[in-house]
């Protein structure tokens, strides 16, 4: 008997250690390129309203003070001295102003690779809230440094400042995974049977997956094993599958030499028409103008 839909969404706990999840982040993470290109920090008086640019994701860190997150139609959020929050899709519709008293944010702006995983990154929500004392042992130590290289004149600062972007990013998801609030792909690694399953695809993505093969490594029935996996990680089995396999192709496809077919066929797709309609549905774009893209010549 099928478990109804509200039961589906709950999300166990994460356990203490659980390498299955870090490895797994670690898995997704790794094909989800950024570009970190600014660390400035901004002070803003009583009610002053915080400027952020619509095309480009923040992370923001509250050091003085409080911000007022407020969106149309939601109840107002505080976001404390010591508080981290993350917006991966840029601010849209949300405003972000100084509480009753002067504050203090520090401010990181990056840019995803407009093709990595861009599913996955829409599926994450707007904004991440990390509070400080989830925060406390790692974030305090980062700013500082992030700050002194945001300063520094000398040979490779800007190379610097976007790969502490990058371990920010990275460390914000994880804590965030921690909670056990989840959402989109990331809320499949709070719950341990989904977990497994994506393992097994991760570790095994050439494989033909079948619905029945996936519910098994889970434990569970074919149909509350689709429903539970679609309700956590935002799309079916099959397609996060199709879809992770694809993205190991882009990375195959960056390397010189590579050969269209060969790729396709490396990740199981029986005929190159095949591998690139699937490509372009997914990514925009053939693969043959990835290659070129990326080598600067024709295949």
């Amino acid at each position: 008997m099928t478990e109804i839909l509200e039961n589906l969404t709950v999300r166990p706990a994460l356990a203490e250690g659980d390498d299955t999840s870090i490895d797994l982040l670690s898995h997704v993470l790794s094909q989800i390129q950024l570009t970190g290109d600014r660390v400035y920090s901004t002070a803003l008086k009583k009610k002053g309203r915080l400027g952020l640019q619509s095309d480009a994701a923040y992370v923001c860190v509250v050091t003085k003070g409080a911000l007022r997150l407020e969106q149309d139609g939601r109840t107002a959020v505080i976001i404390d001295t010591g508080d981290l929050v993350l917006l991966p899709r840029g601010a849209g519709g949300l405003r972000f102003t100084a509480s009753d008293t002067s504050t203090t944010v520090i401010l990181c702006r990056f840019r995803f690779d407009p093709d990595s995983l861009r599913g996955m990154i829409f599926a994450l929500p707007q904004c991440i809230q990390i509070r400080q004392k989830e925060s406390a042992s790692w974030l305090e130590g980062i700013v500082h440094f992030m700050m002194v290289e945001a300063g520094d004149v000398q040979p490779g600062a800007a190379l610097m400042i976007s790969r502490l972007i990058d371990l920010v990013v990275i460390r914000a998801l994880r804590t965030w995974v921690h909670q056990g609030n989840t959402s989109g792909w990331l809320g499949g690694l709070s719950d341990p049977r989904i977990a497994t399953t994506l393992k097994a695809i991760h570790e095994r993505p050439m494989q033909r997956w079948s619905i029945e093969a996936l519910a098994g490594i889970a434990g569970m029935s074919r149909s509350s094993f689709c429903e539970r996996f679609t309700a956590l990680v935002g799309r079916s089995p099959l397609r996060y599958h199709n879809e992770w396999r694809l993205a190991l192709a882009r990375g195959l496809l960056a390397k010189r030499g590579a050969r269209v077919g060969e790729v396709g066929l490396s990740i199981g797709y029986e005929s190159e028409a095949a591998f690139s309609r699937a490509y372009k549905g997914l990514f925009g774009h053939s693969p043959r103008d990835e290659f070129k893209l990326r080598n600067g010549t024709g295949v």
